[in-house]
């Protein structure tokens, strides 16, 4: 058996909480099952919720525990799948950084964490204040250097 052409080895998928995200979890476990890689999952907050932590009226550490429950479930469907995940939490807007958005955290992590190949959800634009990649997945696909699977 010839080695494969493509060599994955970390999997990075941005997530918010939605339906849409753990679809995207259940695809990027699936790659980095197949390539032996592990996933980092990136949870990117909205800009509600950007605004009150940079503010200071929400502290982080609460962030933190409201999306822990979203990243367990994450880490279940990986642990079945013997594959490692990894997460981290973003802020998707800011109030200081003009250029600040759910794309450009998205891309910045992928550059942080050396990320191989990338999973983003396609969400439809549907104005729920928690949905914030929906806007994400366009610029994520035309300006990320790595391989890019929208689901």
């Amino acid at each position: 058996m010839t080695a494969s052409p493509v060599e994955v080895n970390t999997v990075l998928v941005p997530v918010d909480g939605s339906d849409e995200s753990v679809r995207a979890i259940e695809y990027a476990v699936a790659i980095a099952e197949k390539y032996d890689a592990r996933v980092h999952a990136l949870y990117v907050l909205g800009e509600e919720m950007t605004r009150a932590v940079e503010t200071g009226a929400v502290e982080e550490d609460d962030v933190v525990v409201e999306t822990e429950s979203f990243i367990d479930n994450a880490r279940a469907v990986a642990d079945d799948a013997g594959v490692e995940l990894r997460n981290s939490i973003a802020l998707g807007f800011s109030t200081v950084r003009k250029l600040q958005h759910p794309g450009s955290a998205v891309l910045d992590c992928a550059d942080e964490i050396d990320a191989d190949f990338l999973v983003i959800p396609r969400e439809p634009l549907s104005g729920e204040p928690g949905e914030v990649l929906e806007k994400a997945a366009e610029y994520v696909l035309l300006y990320a250097s790595q391989p890019v699977l929208s689901v």
